[in-house]
């Protein structure tokens, strides 16, 4: 009788996020929007984009969200909160405000004014398609 464990398997490739992809109204404005927040462009296709953002950080690609959907096999309705927030945490307060204001004239939403909060300060933007980013700092 063969026994059957639960324990982890070993992989020769750790788990990382290359790039993040997100379904997009409107590939043009999402394009402009990214970039005016200083995403690189470095593929530009009618239904596709990939910015290189910050080194060290994931790609970001931009795709029409009804594409992006047919891609994975699920329906591409659906708002509100979608379960996920983009985290870009800074060294310091002045640094969260300065992407506040970029994110608000490049055609964002200020979904939270930053504040000061026990462990530090932060506040979040939402993109032209209501996708959450959180700036945040540890330093007051």
């Amino acid at each position: 009788m063969a026994t059957q464990t639960n324990a982890p398997t070993e992989t020769s490739v750790p788990l990382q996020v290359t790039a993040i992809m997100i379904g997009v109204k409107d590939i043009a404005r999402s394009k402009k929007f990214y970039a005016d927040l200083g995403g690189k462009i470095e593929q530009d296709y009618p239904q596709f984009v990939n910015l290189k953002l910050g080194e060290g950080s994931s790609t970001l690609a931009i795709y029409e969200r009804e594409a992006a959907a047919n891609d994975a096999g699920v329906p591409s309705e659906g708002s509100g909160f979608r379960g996920v927030s983009f985290h870009f945490i800074v060294p310091k307060k002045e640094t969260v405000d300065e992407v506040m204001s970029k994110a608000k004239a490049a055609g964002g939403s200020v979904v939270k004014n930053a504040a000061a909060a026990q462990w530090g300060y932060s506040g979040y933007f939402s993109d032209p398609d209501g996708y959450l980013w959180k700036v945040a700092s540890a330093a007051y």
